[in-house]
C-alpha cells in the first residue's frame, strides 16, 4: 500500500492535521447554524468570537471575512458558508473568490464542465 498522496495544484486538502488546527473555528462557524447564535453573532461578533479557542490569526479571518484564510486556518468549505450565508454570499460566491473569478465567471466554468486537469 502506498502512502502517496495525489495533491491538484490549487486544492485545499482538510486532512486530520487541519481538523486539529481548526477545531475551535469550525465549533465556532457550526455553531451559527442556530438562528440565536446568528443573531448574537450579528449583534457583536467580536464578542461572540471569543466564545471559542480560536487563534488570533482565525479570529482576525472571520471579523476580516477573509475567506482564503479561514480556509488556511483549518476551516471546512460546509461551515465557512454558514458565515459567509450571514453575509448573502453563496457556495458560488465563494468558489469564485476562491479561484479568483467572479461569480458570474465562475458559474460559467461550472455550467461548462468545470476546469480541465491534467
Amino acid at each position: 500500500m502506498s502512502n502517496y498522496t495525489p495533491r491538484v495544484e490549487g486544492a485545499y486538502i482538510y486532512d486530520t492535521e487541519t481538523s486539529r488546527i481548526g477545531r475551535g473555528l469550525n465549533k465556532m462557524l457550526y455553531s451559527l447554524k442556530d438562528p440565536a447564535n446568528r443573531e448574537a453573532f450579528s449583534k457583536d461578533e467580536a464578542a461572540y468570537i471569543d466564545r471559542y479557542p480560536l487563534t488570533p490569526e482565525q479570529r482576525q479571518a472571520v471579523l476580516d471575512r477573509d475567506w482564503k484564510k479561514l480556509t488556511d486556518s483549518g476551516a471546512t468549505i460546509f461551515y465557512t458558508l454558514k458565515l459567509a450565508i450571514i453575509d448573502g454570499l453563496s457556495v458560488q460566491d465563494l468558489g469564485g473568490i476562491y479561484t479568483g473569478m467572479t461569480t458570474e465567471e465562475f458559474k460559467a466554468e461550472l455550467a461548462a464542465g468545470g476546469r480541465k486537469f491534467g
